[in-house]
């Protein structure tokens, strides 16, 4: 049985037939269109156009409304004439210090300045200072002396007492002005002079050469330590 298609194509071509013989040219009919074919891929985004010119400004808001992000800093200014050279002040006398006791007090000592942020305290003639950081042994030891000081080192049971208050309100261990001799065992201070007063905890010291420095704890008593650990800064003065 034929199909619907194939019927058509034959009364085309018996159209044909009889409409044209073989010594004439004549038009054929128009053939069944064919299915549609299957959609392309979708082409590529095309450039971006040319940026438009702002809109005009928005109404303003109404009174209390939250303030908008600060604007972008400006252009620096021109750099002003330099001023007149102030006269010279009198020279200060060597060694002389001062203190002032505010957020952050500043320590002047032997042409040494000293910013501090923690605690000064006097103690016979010692002035003790530390600035609440945290730092190794050789780096506590370069701090005091460019402020003009050296490591606190407690001669006494009273300067002792005086570094310990200062440990016990930060709450941190501090290094001492202590090392090891050659000898294991053997401390004395930075001056390389034995030690007239200790307060060594019980069975200490026990680092036999392996732990060079000394720190203080919390109960005010000494440790040796190695040097490479992170200790409270106290210097003296």
């Amino acid at each position: 049985m034929l199909s619907l298609q194939s019927l058509h194509i034959l009364a085309a071509a018996a159209v044909f037939l009889v409409t044209c013989n073989a010594e004439e040219k004549c038009a054929g009919a128009p053939g069944i269109p064919g299915t549609p074919g299957a959609n392309g891929l979708p082409g590529r985004d095309g450039r971006d156009g040319m940026k438009g010119d702002p809109g005009p400004p928005g109404p303003q808001g109404p009174p209390g409304g939250m303030p908008g992000l600060p604007g972008r800093d400006g252009l620096p200014g021109v750099q002003g004439p330099q001023g007149e050279k102030g006269n010279k002040g009198e020279r200060g006398q060597h060694g002389q210090y001062k203190i002032k006791q505010k957020n952050n007090q500043i320590f002047s000592l032997s042409f040494a300045v000293l910013t501090l942020e923690g605690k000064i305290t006097e103690v016979g003639g010692k002035i003790l200072a530390t600035n609440g950081k945290e730092v190794n042994f050789e780096t506590t030891l370069k701090a005091c002396e460019h402020a003009g000081g050296s490591i606190a080192t407690p001669r006494n049971k009273e300067e002792n007492d005086a570094i310990w208050d200062i440990v016990k309100q930060f709450n941190r261990y501090a290094y001492l002005g202590i090392r090891e001799s050659d000898v294991p065992g053997e401390f004395h201070d930075l001056d390389g002079k034995p030690l007239n007063y200790t307060n060594w905890r019980a069975s200490e010291p026990n680092g036999k050469g392996g732990e060079n420095c000394v720190e203080m704890y919390t109960d005010g008593g000494w440790n040796d330590k190695k040097c490479n650990q992170y200790r409270l800064t106290i210097c003296e003065f």
